[in-house]
């Protein structure tokens, strides 16, 4: 499975603000962006936050850069490398309704963000890193594919063996500290839940500009 290697806080950097990467950490003094939020490279300094914090210097930020940012944002967000977004881009051009309400749709479906969403990982890195060693099933098969796209009255549970480690029977305490959204349901004491229907646009996240990810991908 390809990731990204690179330091996450430098991701947060590049965009000019907090992706919540790092969970619980970037709610706290130790998060680097409330340290250096400046871009990173030679010239993230000198551009400041007069440059939005993403090196592109103080002048006019071009169609193109703005789309690129946009969908760049996305992508670390959920944690999809390019190939796998633009397949999901493909898939949303072909499906009924608005393209880019379905691109953000596919991503919310996403296991790994299903298990993040349901409050049993602080983050999706650390969700996908539980989905890979195989703790999740789905209809009560075991799977260890973070990518798989889940739909409708489909049901994701803590394997009966995993909920035995200590990560997992103190995990009812905290999931209940963080609500999951309307469109899933959730039964914490059973270390389960499952997706009622798709997302709407009001419950993804507003800071997402899915018209300049199309932009971007409909100029190629």
């Amino acid at each position: 499975m390809a990731k990204t290697l690179s330091p996450v806080c430098k991701l947060c950097r590049r965009e000019g603000e907090k992706l919540f990467l790092k969970g619980e950490r970037c709610f706290t003094p130790k998060c680097s962006f409330e340290k250096r939020d400046f871009a990173p490279g030679q010239h993230g300094r000198t551009a400041g936050r007069g440059g939005k914090g993403k090196g592109m210097g103080t002048g006019r930020t071009s169609d193109f850069a703005r789309q690129l940012r946009a969908k760049q944002k996305a992508r670390r967000i959920y944690g999809v490398l390019e190939r796998q977004f633009r397949r999901y881009y493909d898939t949303a051009m072909t499906g009924r309704g608005l393209t880019g309400l379905n691109l953000l749709q596919i991503l919310e479906s996403r296991l790994d963000n299903v298990v993040f969403r349901l409050g049993f990982a602080s983050s999706r890195s650390q969700a996908r890193l539980l989905v890979t060693h195989g703790h999740f099933t789905v209809n009560g098969r075991r799977t260890d594919v973070p990518s798989m796209l889940l739909y409708q009255n489909d049901e994701v549970m803590v394997r009966e063996s995993s909920a035995k480690l200590t990560y997992f029977k103190e995990l009812d305490a905290y999931a209940e500290k963080r609500n999951a959204p309307s469109w899933l349901s959730r039964d914490v004491k059973k270390l389960s839940g499952a997706v009622s229907r798709l997302p709407e646009r009001a419950e993804i996240d507003g800071s997402l500009d899915e018209q300049l990810i199309i932009e971007y991908y409909s100029r190629r």
